[in-house]
C-alpha cells in the first residue's frame, strides 16, 4: 500500500557514509537547543530539493499531516513545486491525470502509468488515480520552468507526470528515456521499451549547462518543493 503522505522522503540512513535527514536531526536539535527530539512532518522525496518541515511535537505533526490529506480531498494544493523541464508543454497550463502502479521489471520495481485503469483495480488499490496541476512560468532554449501542484501523493508522481506531458524534468535519469523523438516531435514509449539510462540532452543544452556527456549522469533532478501552505 501507499502511505497517506507518500511524498515524504525515505528516512533510512542509506548507504554507509551517506548523509541523510535522519542522521542530521540530532545535531540540528542540539544546535537549536530543543529539549525534544525532532522528526520530519513534510519534506520532498530523496531525489528532490526544497522545503523541509520539522516538528518536536507528535500531536502537531499528526494534525498537520491530516490537514495535508484533507486539503487534497477538498481539491486544495498546500504543496507547490517548481520544475525545470526538457521541452515546453503545448498548453500553458492544465492538469495531468494518470493511474499509477508499481510494476516488477527484472530485479527492480518501478512506477508505471496505467492509461485507463479499471474500477476494480482502483477499488483493490492496485492502481491509484493521480492528478497534478501545472502552469508554465517561463520558457527558453527548449526548456521550461513549471509550477506544479500535486493533488494526490504517490511515489515518483511528479517525474512520471512530466514524462506523460512529454516534457521530462531536467536530470530525470529514471523516466526520461520514455520520451522519444522523430524529426524533433516527441512521443511516448511504453515502459518496457524504454530501459532506464542517463538522460539524453542535445549538444546545445549540454553546452549551455557547461556539462560534458560524462558529467551528465551526476546532474540532479530539477524538481524543487518551493512552498507549503499551513493552516
Amino acid at each position: 500500500g501507499v502511505p497517506a503522505d507518500a511524498d515524504r522522503p525515505p528516512l533510512s540512513p542509506g548507504r554507509p557514509g551517506e548523509l541523510s535527514l535522519t542522521l542530521l536531526l540530532p545535531a540540528l536539535r542540539r544546535r537549536l537547543g530543543l529539549p525534544a527530539e525532532l522528526h520530519v512532518v513534510k519534506a520532498p522525496t530523496r531525489e528532490c530539493s526544497g522545503v523541509v518541515l520539522l516538528s518536536s511535537c507528535h500531536r502537531a505533526t499528526e494534525q498537520i499531516q491530516q490537514f495535508f490529506t484533507d486539503a487534497r480531498r477538498r481539491g486544495r494544493y498546500p504543496a507547490t513545486y517548481c520544475a525545470v523541464t526538457v521541452g515546453v508543454p503545448a498548453e500553458a497550463e492544465g492538469e495531468i491525470r494518470a493511474g499509477l502502479c508499481w510494476q516488477q521489471q527484472g530485479d527492480t520495481t518501478v512506477v508505471v502509468p496505467v492509461p485507463a485503469p479499471g474500477r476494480r483495480s482502483l477499488a483493490r488499490k492496485e492502481v491509484k488515480s493521480t492528478l497534478t496541476r501545472y502552469r508554465v512560468l517561463g520558457a527558453a532554449g527548449g526548456c521550461a520552468l513549471l509550477q506544479l501542484q500535486p493533488r494526490t501523493a504517490f511515489p515518483e508522481q511528479l517525474p512520471v507526470h512530466l514524462t506523460l506531458l512529454l516534457c521530462p524534468a531536467l536530470g530525470d535519469h529514471q523516466h526520461s528515456s520514455r520520451v522519444g523523438r522523430v524529426l524533433g516531435v516527441p512521443f511516448l514509449l511504453p515502459p518496457e521499451a524504454a530501459p532506464t539510462r542517463t538522460q539524453v540532452l542535445d549538444d546545445e543544452l549540454l553546452s549551455r549547462l557547461g556539462l560534458s556527456p560524462q558529467q551528465l549522469r551526476r546532474l540532479p533532478l530539477h524538481i524543487h518543493l518551493q512552498q507549503l501552505v499551513l493552516p
